[in-house]
C-alpha cells in the first residue's frame, strides 16, 4: 500500500482546507476524504487509490438525518446505511430507499458505510481493480479491455468506446428514483446538484465521474417531501441472494387513482454506467392503466437503447422483466 499522511479534521471549513494542501499541480488530486471507508480502504490496498492524504471526516458532525421546513428529508454524509435504512421516516415515506439499502453488501458494512461513500462508489470492473491492466477509467488512454473481454457485469446503457463499467451503488437507484439533491462545499464555496446531474457519463473521459472538482466535500443530501400515497418498490436481481451485486434492479414509484398511473418515477441499477434515472419509462407509464402491458410497454422504452457486449446480452430481457415485475408490484403493495 501506498505511504500517505492520515488527518482528522475537526470540522468542513479545516477539511476543505486541509484538501487545498496538495503536493500536485492539480489541487486536491493527491487527497481523499473517507468516511467509512468500505471502498476507498479496498482500492488503496489495490494500489487503485494512492493518495498522499486521507482526511477522515467522521468527526465533522456530518451524521444526522432531519426533517426539512418544507417536509422532507436530510441526511449528512457520514450518516451509516444502517441507520438510514432503518430510520422511521424513512421506512414510512422513502420505503425505496429503504429497500435499496437493505438489499446492498452485508450487515457489516452497512453499519461502516456511509451516505457520501455510497454517492462516490466505484466501478466493480475487474479491469478497473486490476493494476495489471488496461483501464481507461485509471489510467485514460490506456484503453478497454472490458468491451472484448470479461463484461458479462458491465453496463449496457450509457457506455461508450471508452468505457462500460457499471456503477455498482443500490442506494443511488434509489436516491435517483426520490430526484434527491446534492449538497456540496468546496474552495469556491457551497452548491447544490440535483441527483440526475452528478454523476457523468463515461463518454471521452472515463476517469471523470461525478461533477465534484478536487477537494470538494459532500455535506449532506435532501429529500424532497414523499408523494402521498405512493407506492415504493426496489428489486434487485443477482446471482446469490446476499452480498452479490445486482445483474439487473429496478427502484419504482407510482401513485395509482382510478386503475391510471398519476405518478410514475423509474430507476434502474446493475445495467447503467450511472445510476440510471429512465425518463422514458415515466413517459410510458403517465396516465395509463396500471397493468402488466403498460408495465411492459415502460419497460421496452426504458431498454431500447440498450447497447450487449458479447457476454451480457442477457442483461436486456432481464432488466425488462425486473422493471415490469417490480412495477406490477409495486402497483399491488
Amino acid at each position: 500500500m501506498h505511504i500517505f499522511e492520515f488527518i482528522r479534521p475537526t470540522d468542513p471549513a479545516a477539511a476543505i482546507a486541509a484538501a487545498a494542501q496538495s503536493k500536485t499541480a492539480q489541487q486536491g488530486a493527491d487527497v481523499r476524504f473517507m468516511g467509512g471507508g468500505t471502498t476507498l480502504i479496498d482500492l488503496m490496498k489495490l494500489n487503485v487509490e494512492t493518495p498522499d492524504r486521507v482526511l477522515d471526516i467522521n468527526r465533522l458532525s456530518l451524521d444526522k438525518i432531519e426533517d426539512t421546513a418544507d417536509g422532507g428529508l436530510k441526511i449528512g454524509a457520514t450518516v451509516r446505511n444502517s441507520d438510514l435504512a432503518n430510520h422511521p421516516k424513512v421506512q414510512k415515506d422513502y420505503l425505496v430507499l429503504s429497500q435499496a439499502i437493505l438489499n446492498g453488501a452485508s450487515a457489516q458494512i452497512r453499519n461502516m458505510a456511509t451516505v457520501g461513500g455510497n454517492l462516490l462508489q466505484r466501478t466493480r470492473c475487474v479491469y478497473f481493480r486490476d493494476t495489471a491492466m488496461s483501464c481507461n477509467k485509471r489510467e485514460p488512454g490506456s484503453g478497454c479491455p472490458a468491451i472484448t473481454g470479461h463484461n458479462r457485469t458491465l453496463a449496457i446503457l450509457g457506455t461508450s468506446e471508452h468505457c462500460i463499467a457499471t456503477n455498482p451503488s443500490d442506494m443511488c437507484v434509489a436516491m435517483a428514483a426520490l430526484e434527491a439533491t446534492i449538497h456540496v462545499q468546496g474552495s469556491k464555496g457551497s452548491r447544490v446538484v440535483s441527483f440526475g446531474d452528478f454523476h457523468l457519463l463515461p463518454g471521452n473521459t472515463p476517469h471523470r465521474e461525478t461533477v465534484l472538482e478536487p477537494g470538494d466535500l459532500i455535506t449532506h443530501v435532501t429529500l424532497p417531501p414523499p408523494v402521498v400515497g405512493s407506492k415504493q418498490l426496489y428489486l434487485k436481481l443477482r446471482d446469490r441472494a446476499s452480498y452479490e451485486f445486482a445483474l439487473a434492479s429496478a427502484a419504482v414509484m407510482l401513485t395509482i387513482a382510478s386503475g391510471r398511473i398519476t405518478h410514475a418515477r423509474v430507476a434502474l441499477g446493475g445495467v447503467g454506467t450511472k445510476p440510471w434515472r429512465s425518463p422514458e419509462a415515466e413517459t410510458a407509464l403517465a396516465g395509463k392503466p396500471a397493468n402488466d402491458a403498460t408495465f411492459r410497454q415502460a419497460a421496452e422504452a426504458a431498454l431500447r437503447n440498450a447497447k450487449a457486449q458479447s457476454e451480457n446480452k442477457f442483461k436486456i430481457e432481464l432488466a425488462r422483466r425486473c422493471l415490469t415485475y417490480a412495477l406490477k408490484m409495486a402497483s399491488m403493495s
